[in-house]
């Protein structure tokens, strides 16, 4: 059983190396296209270009593994038939539970490169490629966005700790790709949603722990205070819900600082993780980013599901290995190997279509993230023992 253990995960192997290849020369090559329109403007040459390419290769590797894995082993498994190999191996006291056992082993190490690669690598090379083109082309993260980019930051009583006194909302304007940021306004607001200081800073550093340093500030305070009821207590009149306990008026302080530290929960992983597309996201950034949104009470929906999504696509890999076991018990009168290479392709096409449909749907009919996340894989799983219980009776 190991000689025929090892048969079939270097036959596999092979297959899906090549299969892999072609995908990632397929996609390198549209990357390219879709990059020599940029090529020799704003000092963004053809070496940036295919650096740029490059790095984002391993994205491509996270992304193309499970559909590379399904027609490489359709195509052992249709060569398998094809030569009758198969059939001498069932004549030989192998059963479907052992063919499907040997598939899961060796679709075990496929899921973890494909887990390697889209969680060690590909989250690092991706911000590479962005900053690389960006850094080039002399440009800055936040240059994408009409207004900046806009994130939301908990005010506490003692740093990041403590009671929430309030809520502060982060406007920058350009976030360069070594962490700085300019042009940074900062509106905080108290618990009441009541505007308490408008800060504004021409450039803002990130110090560690925590902290911000601001250079070349404007800060303007708004303080809330009341006025005492008059004489005999009655309500002033026009005062609405605080009449009876006199007016509100507001006081305005501005003053210029050259600089001045902030103590926020924000940091720069965050806000270029705010600007990044979360399906290149690793899951521990998903992670902490969405616990991030839930702690001020944003929208986090879009954020778990590609959480989720991270963690089950890989393991598809074992779903697409079982739904290519029954093309080993359709023989050569059954159709050519090509043809089963062809239904392979359409299959791994459809579960992409069909995965990313999900995505869309849960995000829009409020479907649990778990469920958007699993579902199509369990559509599949269920489509494979069905192959299977009708080859094994036809």
């Amino acid at each position: 059983m190991k000689v025929l253990q090892r048969y079939f995960a270097v036959s596999i192997a092979q297959a899906v190396a090549f299969v892999l290849v072609a995908f990632l020369a397929l996609s390198a090559f549209m990357d390219l296209t879709g990059e020599l329109p940029s090529v020799g403007k704003e000092g963004y040459a053809i070496q940036h270009a295919f650096l740029y390419v490059l790095l984002r290769v391993p994205f491509h590797v996270y992304e193309v593994m499970p559909v590379a894995t399904l027609i490489g082993t359709i195509y052992t498994m249709a060569q398998f038939a094809s030569s009758s190999e198969f059939t001498i191996m069932r004549a030989s006291s192998m059963s479907t539970q052992m063919a499907a056992w040997m598939l899961f082993k060796i679709g075990f190490v496929f899921v973890i490169i494909t887990f390697v690669f889209g969680e060690l690598i590909a989250p690092r090379t991706a911000p590479l490629a962005e900053k690389l083109k960006l850094s080039a082309r002399g440009a800055t993260v936040s240059q994408e966005f009409r207004s900046g980019m806009w994130t939301k930051d908990i005010v506490r009583s003692e740093g990041t700790k403590g009671l929430v006194t309030g809520s502060r909302f982060f406007n920058v304007r350009q976030f360069r790709t070594d962490g700085q940021m300019l042009d940074v306004r900062l509106y905080e607001f108290d618990t009441n949603f009541r505007m308490r200081s408008l800060i504004t800073a021409a450039r803002a550093v990130f110090t560690g722990n925590s902290t911000w340093r601001l250079e070349d500030v404007t800060e303007t305070r708004f303080t809330n205070t009341r006025t005492l009821p008059p004489p005999g207590g009655k309500p002033v009149a026009g005062a609405g819900a605080l009449g009876n306990f006199g007016q509100e008026t507001s006081m305005v302080a501005t003053r210029k600082l050259p600089s001045m530290e902030l103590v926020s929960e924000i940091t720069p992983k965050i806000i270029s993780v705010s600007a990044s597309d979360p399906v290149r996201m690793s899951a521990t950034e998903l992670a902490i980013y969405t616990r991030h949104l839930a702690e001020n009470r944003q929208e986090t929906e879009r954020f778990k599901i590609a959480f989720w999504k991270k963690l089950f696509d890989p393991l598809a890999i074992f779903v697409l290995m079982a739904l290519a076991l029954p093309f080993a018990y359709l023989h050569t009168r059954s159709g050519g190997v090509s043809l089963k290479i062809f239904i392979g392709i359409m299959i791994g096409v459809g579960f992409i279509l069909i995965n990313n449909l999900f995505a869309h749907v849960g995000l829009l009919s409020n479907m649990p993230a778990v469920l958007t996340a699993i579902a199509p894989s369990l559509l599949f799983l269920l489509l494979a023992l069905g192959a299977l219980w009708w080859v094994e009776r036809h």
